[in-house]
Parts: structure tokens; sequence; C-alpha cells
């Protein structure tokens, strides 16, 4: 299969490029490193160095001619898109539809989506279900909203398949401060420097933190379903808050951490679990690591060393 993975020299997308080239795809990575680097680049996949809103990216599709994207790329930060929301439509939305019009003009025939926990916004309901009515608290919710209902009308209207699939909070390996799990290589970076950690609000609110390699499991089986036309939670239904997450981190750090307590962000939502029984029954998938053993593993790429801190 020959793959094109947007926003592949990220922190996500370096782990998706990872997954598909070990199970035999033929991978290419497009990506303006805005964010990603070339450090987390696969050596067997091809690189392109593009934006996505580039008009010229039809010609990467024309000329490679794509079985299937899986789009990664896009502007993820929650407090940017509170600060700018002109920019973040015009990569989440804008940015898409090139892509989009770029496979239904080359005959793609599947678009695997990396949409959001945030199209959800505060509910009562946790863990949260894919059929709970969308109330977006910021516009990075709604751009990733606004999209999933274009691959719906591109599939009806074009016959372009589509798999979506939202995040909970993903965390690993390569991550930065970016994104909706960067808040772990926040703490990590502070508590091996002996500085206080930051938590916006009272550190009850929760998080569904999800691993980087059970989420490119779950892309790679999205690219084969044949429960296609679809959106599932990609999860863990397990809530964990911020004192627990930097609980955590002590003990794999062996520091006492100090905590600073700060008024909450806003278009922060407080609660968060994703339901992952649609995922598990019809995408056959489920997270299979454990929070501090994905933790263990994430302190110990971004400090070089497996216990206590770096140098």
């Amino acid at each position: 299969m020959k793959v094109l993975v947007t926003g592949g020299a990220g922190f996500i997308g370096s782990h998706v490029v990872n997954k598909l080239i070990r199970q035999g795809c033929r991978v290419t990575v497009a990506d303006n490193l805005s964010t990603g680097s070339v450090n987390n680049l696969n050596q067997a996949a091809a690189f392109v160095q593009m934006d996505i809103r580039n008009p010229e990216i039809l010609q990467l599709f024309e000329s490679e001619r794509f079985d299937a994207i899986v789009h990664l790329a896009a502007q993820t930060m929650v407090p940017k898109s509170l600060e700018n929301p002109v920019y973040d439509s015009d990569v989440n939305i804008a940015g898409t539809l090139q892509i989009l019009e770029a496979a239904r003009k080359t005959g793609v025939k599947r678009v695997v989506f990396s949409s959001t926990a945030a199209v959800y916004g505060n509910t009562a309901a946790v863990p949260v279900r894919e059929e709970t009515a969308l109330q977006p608290a910021s516009f990075y919710g709604l751009s990733k909203w606004a999209v999933e209902r274009y691959l719906a009308l591109y599939q009806e209207l074009y016959g372009l398949e589509y798999v979506v699939l939202r995040y909970a909070n993903v965390y690993g390996e390569r991550q930065g401060d970016f994104g909706e799990g960067g808040v772990i290589s926040i703490f990590v970076r502070n508590i091996c420097g002996g500085r206080p950690v930051t938590i916006f609000g009272d550190g009850g609110q929760t998080r569904d933190f999800v691993y980087a390699g059970d989420v490119a499991a779950a892309n790679w089986l999205a690219l084969g379903t044949t429960a296609k036309n679809s959106i599932y939670n990609i999860g863990t239904q397990t809530e964990s808050s911020v004192n627990l997450l930097v609980e955590e981190l002590a003990v794999i750090s062996g520091k006492t951490v100090e905590k600073q307590y700060k008024s909450v962000r806003e278009g922060d939502i407080y609660r968060s679990s994703l339901c992952n029984e649609k995922a598990v029954e019809n995408l056959h998938w489920s997270p299979q690591t454990l929070l501090r053993d994905g933790l263990a593993r994430t302190y110990a790429s971004l400090t070089g060393v497996e216990h206590g801190c770096a140098t």
C-alpha cells in the first residue's frame, strides 16, 4: 500500500510512519517542519517538505498516486486557536481541503483523519461516546469537527472513504510541548530542572492519556478496516487527573515535585475520557500500554536516562 502521511515528521506522525513501514507500506511524508523535525523521520520513508496549504501539493499526488492518506498535519494548540482562530481555520480546514481535493482528483481510496476529544467540549457523560452531542469549547475543536463533516460529504458526493480517529491526550517518545499531551514533556523538563510544575486549575481535572504507539496501531488498523466511513474514539477509557500525572512522574524520576496552581485557562475542559468500545469491536483495537509504563518510556526518551534526571 502506498500511503502519504501528512505531519509525519511530528510527534504522533513519526510513530504512525514507523508502524506503517513495519507493516510493509510504502510511505511518503509531507511536513512543513513547523513543529516536526527531520530527526523524527524514518529513513525508509520518502520526505517532501511542504505545507498542506500549498496548492502545489496536488503535483505530489499526481506523481505518486497514493492509495491512502493518513492526515495528521494540523494546528493542535487550544490556546493558539483562541488567540488566532483565522490561522487555526486556515491550517485545519483550508489545509485539509487541499488534501481532500488532491485525493479526490487522483483517485485516493481512503483518508484516515486525526481528530480530537476536543470536539466534545465539556460534558457530564464520561467516558464520552461517539454519538454524544458535540459542543467544542475551542476553535481547535470546532475546526476538527468541521473537517469531520467535510469528510462525510466528500464520501457522499465523491465516494472517498474515510475513517475518523478522535484521539484522547496522546503522549510518548519524541513528544514536544505542543498539542494536547504536551503537558507531560513540560512537566518532565521542569522536574528534571528542579523547578515547580505549573497546574492550571485545581489539578483535579482529568484527561485520558493514550500512548503514541497504541495510536499508531489504530491508524494502521483504520487503513484496512471494512468498518469504514465512521468515527472512532482512540483512548484508554480511563480518567487520570493532572495531580495523578505529577505523582506518577515523581515516582519515575525519584524527585520531590513542587506544584504551583494557577487560574484555569480559557477553553480547557475539566473532565475527559473516551469510551473506546466501538474501536474495540469494529477496529479490533485496544490500548496495550499502561500509563506508568508509557510515562517511563516517555521520561527516558526526554531525559536520555532510565532512572534519575539527566545532567
